[in-house]
Formats: C-alpha cells, sequence, structure tokens
C-alpha cells in the first residue's frame, strides 16, 4: 500500500496535460448556429452597415448646411422675409373678414325674408284667405334670390306607355283576368 501511496503523490504532484488547446470544439456549435440563423446574420450585419452610412451622411450634410445657412442669411434678409409673411398674412385675414361680414349679411337678408314671409301667412290666415298659394309664391321669390343657376325650362315628355297597352295583360289592351296568386303560407289546419 505504502507504494501505491507514493504513485499516487507522483501523480498528484503532476500537473495534467492540457488538451484541446485549440478552438476546434467551438466549430460544431458555431457551425450549427449560422446554419440555424446565418440569413437573420448576415441582414443584421447588413442593416447596421447601410444605417451607419446613413448617419455619416446626415451628419456630414446637417454640419455643411448649418454653415452654409448661418452664413448665407443675414439679419436683414431675415427681416425682410417675416415682414413680408406678416403683410400676405394680415392681407388673408383681412380677405376672411369681408367674406365672414358678406356672409353674415347674406344670412340676415334671408331670415328677414323669412320673418316678413311668416308674417303676411299669419295676416292672411287672420283674414280667412288660403296661404299656401301665398307661400308658395314667396317660396319661388326667395329661391329665385338665392339661386345663381338659371332653370331649364321642362320639356314636354310624351308618355311611355301606349295607350291602353300592357305586355303582361297578353293581348292589345283591355283588363287582365289573370292576378298573381297571394304569397305566403297555406290557410289551410
Amino acid at each position: 500500500m505504502e507504494a501505491d501511496d507514493g504513485a499516487r503523490v507522483r501523480n498528484e504532484d503532476v500537473p495534467p496535460s492540457p488538451q484541446n488547446q485549440d478552438l476546434s470544439f467551438l466549430l460544431p456549435s458555431v457551425t450549427a448556429f449560422l446554419s440555424d440563423y446565418g440569413w437573420y446574420v448576415v441582414f443584421v450585419c447588413v442593416g447596421v452597415y447601410l444605417l451607419i452610412q446613413h448617419l455619416r451622411k446626415n451628419r456630414s450634410t446637417h454640419s455643411q448646411s448649418s454653415s452654409v445657412s448661418a452664413a448665407s442669411q443675414d439679419p436683414e434678409s431675415v427681416v425682410r422675409s417675416q415682414v413680408s409673411l406678416e403683410v400676405s398674412r394680415r392681407r388673408m385675414q383681412e380677405e376672411q373678414d369681408a367674406r365672414a361680414a358678406e356672409f353674415r349679411e347674406r344670412q340676415q337678408r334671408l331670415e328677414e325674408e323669412k320673418r316678413r314671409q311668416k308674417i303676411e301667412m299669419w295676416e292672411s290666415m287672420k283674414e280667412g284667405k288660403s296661404y299656401k298659394g301665398n307661400a308658395k309664391v314667396a317660396q319661388q321669390n326667395t329661391e329665385e334670390a338665392t339661386s345663381s343657376s338659371s332653370l331649364t325650362p321642362k320639356t314636354d315628355r310624351k308618355p311611355l306607355r301606349n295607350s291602353g297597352y300592357s305586355p303582361l295583360s297578353g293581348d292589345g289592351g283591355g283588363t287582365c283576368s289573370w292576378r298573381p296568386g297571394r304569397r305566403g303560407p297555406s290557410a289551410g289546419g
């Protein structure tokens, strides 16, 4: 037993020899990962590359434009553009105010006309006269005043049917003796 203990001591003193010092043990796991997710990795790499290029271009363009715009705009031109913008806004507001005032006047005239017609109808009703004829005439007057389009005259249209002819009757005219049956459930019990 003593000899065995000595051999054991000698084996424990000697460090074990390192195995797999190269990275060949990673090869199967990397190939499995790339076979499963290879296209995703390629798309992500391309996307990151394009994003970096885009950001570089924007940064260079932004720095150039800010230096050019700061140099090209002097205070006088900025003031002139703001003044012209304010003048155009004021002019447009005045036009809008004028249109609104015109619309209000037109609405007041229409309301006044309606009120006058109602008064006339009420007075005619008190006297016992018919107010429908007056209302139609007044309504036509207001329609003519408010409408800007011209009315087209109605043309005489001939009736679509010849006198007495009906294709469903089967003969040239007269009364039809056939009538369709009643729809619905039968009345039997």
